[in-house]
């Protein structure tokens, strides 16, 4: 066996009927050229695809195949190979069982790899195959963050007097100030939207969200704990000594990529603060309704109540459904230098040039039901409020509504008809609800399937029943495989699917005798109303989501 693993991988793969001996000669000739690795240059060339290599060498030598993002690592045997060592040979270990260390490789094959690595840790090697990119995104996790972390560990062990750590988390060029950098870009490669970190009883977990779901990144020692919340603190400028209260803040981080833009909450818990990094991308943030992912007809509906020249438009959905991106979507279409377009919000997400953005601020007596009547006195065209969360900002701004301004806003409720009774339940009036109100959009987001591993299979008969009950007939359904690029999830990104209310005569007539909910609902569904189920259904028919996800956002 030792001897068949010596055999090279251009031999491997023309042997396997992989690739012609033609097509290898040329990537050779190639390789003279570049310096890459063979493997590389012929995914390069397109001869071959890394996944199909992958296969060849593990069906082939029995090299067994690691996926990284699914793989439990104990960070401590991370340390038995060093940087510079993974870094050059693009590898990193996985396991330890007694003498014998398991490597994960790109390039298993590597003769003067596998010596290195025998001669530097002492172990016998059993190497493993990865993917590149798992192998660069496991190597910047581990290597750099256990750096961070073992020189934190060193540091608190020595300091031990309040003023020197003060001081350790004070100074940028701490190591904990280079972990919080280091998390904070690891989320920002992951594509994540929120990084939690929660002290447990005898540790710290931190996890991120990514495309909507939660996952377990690493854990840290429990006593590091109190000194990367008070460096968090520092950053949003919130009072470190205050571990009793919940306490909100923000701050800019200047990427080597971009500057991302974080918004902080702590909330002590049994076992000290939790922290939420909520991470805001201003550079990279895709506005305008075509990306909104409205149906054609849902667009056109959209399009429509945006065109009105006063009335409120109100978009609901719980936390993280997307309502702010639609808000500012809508903002960055009406933008012109004709209009007068003022926002109040708690806090303010993205800045839109030539749109004036007031910030809460309830500590000083700036709250949104008296932002919005100083921003009456400046002539506005247009107002976005933020969020309608007590009566007075709701009765404020439906009156706006019906003076003459393009009034919008966001209210959390379930579905778009509920948005018609919480108004009501708020305690106002049915007549202002019925006059003022344009039309609701509710939504949530869905994850969409990653493009690079999407594949078509003949759905179930139960799958093909859910699609005939709305009267839409399906032969083929889209899954992701799950590959490098979604982290195995078979997702990668999201879009929102929704439903939308406009406004008629008939529709402010019930809502003025205050009809039930289910009046409302048969009303709208004997028109031209899509439920976000439906509109769910339509895209994952369309191939964009899976069935999964919409009944995950749209079944109680």
């Amino acid at each position: 066996m030792a001897t068949q693993k010596r055999k090279r991988l251009g031999d491997i793969l023309v042997e396997s009927g992989m690739i012609t001996y033609d097509q290898l000669m040329a990537a050779l000739k190639e390789q003279k050229v570049t310096g890459a690795r063979l493997g590389d240059q012929l995914v390069q060339m397109e001869v071959v695809t890394e996944q199909q290599i992958i296969e060849v060498l593990e069906y082939q030598l029995g090299i067994p195949h690691i996926n990284l993002y699914k793989q439990k690592i104990d960070p401590k045997i991370i340390g038995i190979i060093n940087e510079e060592l993974a870094r050059r040979y693009q590898l990193l270990p996985i396991e330890r069982i007694g003498e014998r260390l398991t490597v994960a490789m790109v390039d298993p094959l590597d003769i003067f790899a596998l010596d290195d690595l025998r001669l530097s840790t002492g172990f016998h090697i059993q190497p493993a195959i990865a993917k590149k990119e798992e192998i660069r995104l496991a190597i910047n996790r581990y290597y750099g963050m256990q750096k961070s972390i073992d020189q934190m560990v060193d540091n608190m062990a020595v300091k031990e007097d309040e003023s020197a750590m003060s001081d350790l988390q004070q100074s940028d060029d701490s190591p904990v100030a280079k972990m919080v950098n280091q998390l904070i870009y690891q989320a920002t490669e992951e594509g994540a939207s929120d990084i939690h970190i929660d002290g447990l009883e005898s540790e710290t977990v931190i996890r991120f969200r990514v495309d909507g779901v939660l996952r377990q990144e690493r854990t840290l020692p429990k006593s590091m704990h109190n000194v990367l919340v008070s460096r968090i603190k520092i950053l949003a400028d919130l009072n470190i000594a205050e571990k009793r209260l919940p306490q909100d803040g923000r701050f800019k981080v200047d990427l080597e990529i971009r500057k991302i833009d974080l918004r902080v909450s702590i909330l002590p818990t049994v076992f000290g603060e939790k922290v939420v990094l909520r991470l805001l991308d201003t550079e990279n943030v895709s506005l305008g309704i075509k990306r909104l992912g409205f149906s054609t007809a849902n667009e056109q509906k959209f399009r429509k109540m945006l065109n009105s020249a006063y009335g409120i438009i109100l978009v609901t959905g719980p936390t993280g459904s997307g309502k702010s991106t639609t808000l500012y979507s809508a903002l960055s279409k009406l933008n012109s230098e004709d209009v007068n377009i003022i926002t109040v919000e708690d806090p303010v997400e993205y800045q839109l040039k030539g749109i004036n953005q007031v910030q809460v601020n309830a500590n000083i007596g700036l709250t949104f039901a008296s932002g919005l009547r100083s921003i009456l006195r400046q002539d506005p065209d247009i107002i976005m409020i933020g969020e309608i969360r007590d009566t007075e900002t709701a009765e404020i701004a439906l009156r706006s509504a019906l003076t003459g301004h393009l009034v919008l806003s966001t209210l959390h409720t379930n579905d778009a008809i509920s948005a018609i009774n919480r108004l009501m339940d708020m305690g106002i009036e049915p007549f202002l609800v019925s006059s003022a109100l344009s039309g609701i959009v509710a939504q949530r987001l869905v994850r969409r399937v990653c493009s690079s591993c999407a594949d078509r299979y003949v759905p179930t008969k139960e799958e093909r029943q859910v699609f005939e009950s709305v009267g839409m007939t399906v032969s083929n359904l889209v899954k992701g495989k799950g590959c490098a690029n979604c982290n195995s999830t078979g997702y990668k990104g999201r879009l929102a699917i929704h439903e939308i209310v406009v406004m008629d005569d008939t529709l402010r007539e019930y809502i003025t005798r205050k009809s039930s909910y289910q009046t409302y609902r048969a009303y709208v569904e004997e028109k031209d109303f899509i439920s976000m189920q439906h509109d769910g259904l339509m895209k994952a028919a369309q191939g964009i989501t899976t069935l999964e996800e919409v009944f995950r956002v749209t079944v109680e």
